[in-house]
């Protein structure tokens, strides 16, 4: 019975590692490039487990980095507006 090959998440990896999150995109990208040669050599439960993994990796990336992007404004907003209050730094 043919398997279809797992999706290897590289493209979203990347993406993460540019825009979110350094090491968290890294470790998808080192799990997406497991996935397309764990495949051709056979062995399904691997590349499986690769895309899985890099899944994981690149969510927790993309997820990071909007709280990091979400407190940044926050934080910005807050100075602002102490600012606005003539409050002393």
């Amino acid at each position: 019975m043919e398997q279809n090959q797992p999706k290897n998440y590289l493209v979203e990896s990347i993406l993460v590692t540019i825009f979110c999150c350094l090491p968290f995109g890294i470790a998808g990208i080192v799990f997406a490039s497991q996935v397309n040669s764990k495949y051709a050599s056979g062995d399904y439960e691997g590349a499986l487990k690769a895309s899985k993994d890099a899944k994981k990796w690149m969510k927790w990336g993309l997820i990071s980095g909007i709280i990091v992007a979400v407190l940044y404004t926050v934080f910005l907003f807050a100075l602002g507006g102490m600012a606005m209050l003539g409050g002393d730094f």
